[in-house]
């Protein structure tokens, strides 16, 4: 609420919702007032059933005093919090300060947990069943809504099970990949390689290099498109480069979809892929866990 460009609108709001208030208390009043006295009986003219009447008498005093109560407490409570355009209350709380407090609580009860953890490698994590239990639950927090609760990943999302890594699977890769993140760009080579037959020729040789049935005239010419463009990432064999993140392209593990169309899609149109940094968000002691996690599921194979 402090972060009004103009003066203009915390005076709006601020007087806005005073005057809100205040016509409710008028309100109350005026919708109570000239209620004829307990002993005289009024109608407000409405029958139904020929002796059904509705009489004008007013609320029961404790219904009418929660009305009063409720706005009495609203105002007290814009004395205290924020709510009166960029006034922060009188307690001066926030949400960010309450957050930052939370955080810190939690981290003083578990902290020494994850800190113990971290002072095991990864490689010996792998066989602590209670610190597996306790990264599975972090990855089903942080990495399910992406990778999948079985962690076997999606179109354009990696499967974490099957032991292929574009960045490198060993541990220390693993944990990289989830402290910094990691961006990955394919260029679009629609253009450069001709058009649409250029495409079809190097999608052709792509799935040669798997053992998959080509067209070996396109296959062929396809191969020597892969040696002018692909090479630099991807490598002479297509075993591709973790340094660059550029997928082996002999194992037939598409991160895209494997079938034709999808790899001419690939190669025409390009991928941009992220995974976001979670560092500074997790801190360095549950990543390590987390990692040793995700390492492990690829073990298990």
């Amino acid at each position: 609420m402090a972060d009004f460009n103009s003066e203009f609108w915390h005076w709006y709001i601020a007087i806005l919702t005073v005057l809100s208030i205040l016509a409710c208390v008028w309100l109350i009043r005026w919708m109570t007032a000239g209620f004829v006295k307990k002993d005289e009986t009024e109608t407000t003219g409405h029958v139904w059933d020929s002796d059904l009447t509705e009489l004008n008498n007013p609320l029961p005093r404790w219904w009418l005093g929660l009305f009063y109560i409720t706005l009495a407490f609203g105002g007290f409570y814009l004395l205290l919090f924020p709510g009166l355009g960029s006034f922060s209350g009188f307690l001066n709380w926030t949400s960010t300060d309450q957050y930052e407090k939370e955080v810190a609580a939690i981290e003083a009860e578990v902290g020494p947990l994850f800190a113990k953890y971290q002072q095991t490698a990864i490689i010996d994590l792998i066989k602590d069943g209670e610190a597996l239990k306790v990264g599975e639950r972090l990855y089903l927090n942080y990495c399910a809504t992406c990778h999948g609760s079985d962690a076997r990943g999606a179109r354009g999302y990696p499967n974490l099970r099957d032991g292929n890594w574009l960045w490198g699977g060993d541990p220390e890769n693993i944990k990289t990949s989830i402290m910094m993140g990691r961006q990955a760009a394919m260029p679009a080579w629609e253009a450069p390689l001709g058009g649409e037959r250029g495409v079809d020729e190097v999608t052709q040789y792509l799935l040669s290099l798997s053992g998959r049935a080509t067209i070996e005239e396109l296959a062929a010419n396809g191969k020597t498109k892969y040696d002018t463009f692909c090479v630099a990432c991807h490598g002479p064999e297509g075993k591709g480069n973790i340094a660059m993140g550029a997928p082996n392209l002999t194992d037939d593990s598409w991160l895209y979809g494997g079938s034709i169309n999808r790899i001419s899609e690939s190669i025409a149109k390009g991928r941009n892929g992220q995974m976001p940094a979670h560092g500074e968000f997790l801190g360095e002691a549950k990543v390590h866990l987390l990692a040793a996690y995700v390492y492990g599921l690829s073990q298990e194979n």
